[in-house]
C-alpha cells in the first residue's frame, strides 16, 4: 500500500469534478460527492443508482459530472462497479479508481446483497454511502438506516407511536464481519477526517467502504445553513462516532470528552419535535449502551 501525505481542507486539489447540479441548498450529500471527487481525482470512474444524487447530478442535456459516470439500477451499484473494475483492469489500465455514491437506502436495503457479493470478491472498489437517514429523493420515506423516533412519511407521529420504532442498521459493523479489507465511518462534519479516509481508501486494494452521514435539511428540518454543524453535532453527541476496520480490528478515530447535548440535537430538527421526555431518555441508554461495546472493542 502506497501512503501519500495525507490531504486537508488546505490541499485538496482546486479541480472539480461535481458541480452544477440539482441539489437541494444545504444539501450533505451533493458535499460528500463533491469532496471525495476532489480527493481521487479525474482518473475516477463514478457509478450512482436511482437516488438523490444521479437525480439531481444527470440532467439532460447537462452533467454535473466532469470525469466519467454512469447511473446504475437501485439495487446494482456494487454490482456494475465491479464490471467497470474489471473492465478497465482489462485493457491494461491501472491508474484509476472505480467508486460508487449511494444513500442510505440503495446501500443498506435495496443494494446490500450486490455490496455483500463485491466485498466476497474482493473487487477493487471503494464503495461510499452518503447516509441522510430516509429515503429522501421519493419523498421522505423510512430506510432500515433511518434513526429510532424519525418522523417520515411512512413512520409518521401519532399518539401512540412516535415515529420510526427500530433501530438504525449497523452497516459499518455488518460490512466489517465480512472481512473487507478497509471499512470506515465518517461525517461531513468532520470534513478532513472524511477526505483522508477517501485518501486511504484509493491507497489500499481490494474493496473498501465507507459510511458517512450527510444531513438532508429537507428531511431532517433544520435550515440549509446548519447542515455541516448539525452533522458534527450527531458525533459531540455520541450518537454517531468516526472509526476505521482494517486487518481484523477496529479503531475509534474521535472520542468525545463529554458527550453533547442529545435533547438539543434532537429537538432542532423537526423530524424529532414530537419526541417525549422518555422518548429521549430511550434514545440515551441506547447511545450509552453503544459506547460501553465502543469501548471494550475499539482501540
Amino acid at each position: 500500500m502506497t501512503v501519500s501525505k495525507p490531504v486537508t481542507a488546505k490541499t485538496i486539489s482546486k479541480d472539480e469534478f461535481f458541480y452544477g447540479h440539482k441539489a437541494c441548498a444545504g444539501c450533505g450529500g451533493s458535499l460528500a460527492v463533491r469532496i471525495a471527487l476532489k480527493v481521487l481525482g479525474k482518473n475516477t470512474v463514478a457509478v450512482l443508482p436511482a437516488g438523490c444524487m444521479s437525480a439531481v447530478g444527470f440532467n439532460f442535456p447537462q452533467l454535473c459530472f466532469s470525469n466519467n459516470a454512469i447511473i446504475s439500477t437501485f439495487a446494482g451499484t456494487a454490482s456494475m462497479l465491479t464490471g467497470v473494475e474489471a473492465g478497465l483492469r482489462a485493457q491494461g489500465i491501472t491508474d484509476f479508481n472505480a467508486v460508487g455514491f449511494a444513500g442510505d437506502g440503495g446501500t443498506a436495503d435495496i443494494g446490500l446483497q450486490a455490496l455483500s457479493g463485491a466485498i466476497d470478491r474482493n473487487d477493487d472498489i471503494i464503495y461510499i454511502c452518503y447516509d441522510n437517514e430516509a429515503y429522501m429523493n421519493t419523498g421522505i420515506q423510512k430506510s432500515s438506516l433511518t434513526p429510532f423516533g424519525a418522523r417520515t412519511t411512512t413512520t409518521p407521529a401519532g399518539q401512540n407511536i412516535h415515529g420510526n420504532i427500530r433501530p438504525k442498521k449497523n452497516m459499518f459493523e455488518i460490512v466489517a464481519a465480512h472481512g473487507i479489507p478497509y471499512a470506515a465511518t465518517a461525517s461531513i462534519g468532520y470534513i478532513n477526517d472524511f477526505m483522508q479516509k477517501v485518501q486511504k481508501a484509493s491507497e489500499i486494494r481490494g474493496t473498501k467502504y465507507i459510511h458517512v452521514i450527510a444531513p438532508c435539511p429537507t428531511g431532517w428540518g433544520i435550515d440549509t445553513s446548519e447542515t455541516v454543524e448539525i452533522a458534527k453535532e450527531v458525533v459531540d453527541t455520541g450518537l454517531w462516532y468516526l472509526a476505521e476496520y482494517e486487518n481484523g480490528e477496529f479503531k475509534l478515530n474521535h472520542r468525545p470528552k463529554e458527550f453533547a447535548s442529545v435533547e438539543h440535537y434532537l429537538t432542532r430538527q423537526s423530524r424529532f419535535r414530537h419526541l417525549t421526555d422518555e422518548d429521549i431518555e430511550i434514545i440515551k441508554t441506547s447511545r450509552d449502551k453503544k459506547w460501553e461495546y465502543i469501548n471494550k472493542n475499539f482501540g
